[in-house]
């Protein structure tokens, strides 16, 4: 059976093949669903930059696709992937789902694995939000 994508950008969650822990979440489009399958490397649409990318392109922290699922209601996609690196967060931690949120704020739960000024051309905030 042949995907059907019911919007034009669909959610893709991002989830450790072997362990279960959400890496990170990102948008497909048909192409990038595509590339993705065809290449083997998690490819997403970026809203901010109108286009492609695939994950691991600037750091070299690839997401090899061990396999793809999709919801009941076909709008939202599931990758189980193999990190090809140390983290996929931008912010240097291996998850993008590294802050645990309470009614009192957040709390760091996991350790930074890369220091991203090393790994990315313009550098990005310590803590926080880009």
């Amino acid at each position: 059976m042949l995907i059907r994508f019911k919007m034009d950008l669909i959610p893709a969650v991002v989830q450790d093949h072997t362990s279960g822990e959400v890496l990170m979440v990102g948008y497909m489009n048909w192409e990038a669903y595509r590339k993705t399958a065809e290449t083997g490397r998690v490819t997403f649409y970026s809203r901010s930059r109108q286009k492609l990318w695939t994950k691991g392109e600037s750091s070299g922290h690839w997401l090899k696709v061990h396999e793809i699922r999709i919801d009941c209601d076909e709008d939202t996609i599931l990758v189980l992937a193999d990190l090809q690196g140390p983290g996929t967060c931008h912010l240097g931690y291996r998850s993008c789902f590294f802050r645990r949120m309470t009614l009192e704020g957040e709390e760091i739960i996991a350790p930074r694995v890369f220091e991203p000024d090393k790994v990315y051309e313009k550098p990005v905030l310590k803590e926080g939000r880009p």
